[in-house]
């Protein structure tokens, strides 16, 4: 069998990583580039943090609206669709998984994501059917979704 190897995942690839996270072991605080970006990541006070920044969970959350309103921004763009405005908000939960029906887990605690979406513009109910399948259909939701392989390296590189 070949295996073909991408730039993505080959270990000899000498490009830097797109996410790099700087922190001391003194407090929560990170400093975070992502390309030309820079951001700050701490947690809450009450999670021992000065709340300076968003927390990591807030991240999580950031990452699936953002991808959620440009995924259902960008159909309705290519569909000539009247929408107007998108207004996705978020909450992460832990819940007893003996809570959740439709979860595969039936033991002890799972994280949920509530997701609400909010569309304004002249949509019919067709239309608005139609973006609210597209926004479950939003790259980081199927990454959130998927089975996930995070491989932890020592060193400096990646």
């Amino acid at each position: 069998m070949e295996t073909t190897v991408s730039p993505a995942t080959d270990s000899t690839n000498l490009n830097p990583p797109h996410v790099v996270v700087r922190g001391n072991a003194r407090e929560f605080l990170q400093e975070v580039v992502t390309g030309r970006h820079h951001l700050q990541g701490d947690e809450p006070v009450n999670d021992g943090g000065k709340d300076a920044a968003p927390g990591p969970y807030d991240y999580l959350l950031i990452s699936l609206g953002v991808c959620t309103s440009m995924t259902v921004g960008l159909y309705a763009r290519r569909k000539q669709i009247p929408l107007e405005n998108i207004t996705v908000s978020l909450r992460h939960s832990r819940i007893h998984a003996r809570d959740c029906e439709e979860c595969e887990t039936k033991e002890g605690m799972l994280d949920r994501i509530n997701l609400k979406i909010e569309l304004t513009g002249a949509l019919t109910g067709d239309q608005h059917s139609r973006l609210m399948a597209v926004a479950a259909k939003c790259p980081v939701h199927r990454t959130l979704k998927s089975e996930i392989d995070i491989r932890l390296h020592q060193g400096t590189a990646i």
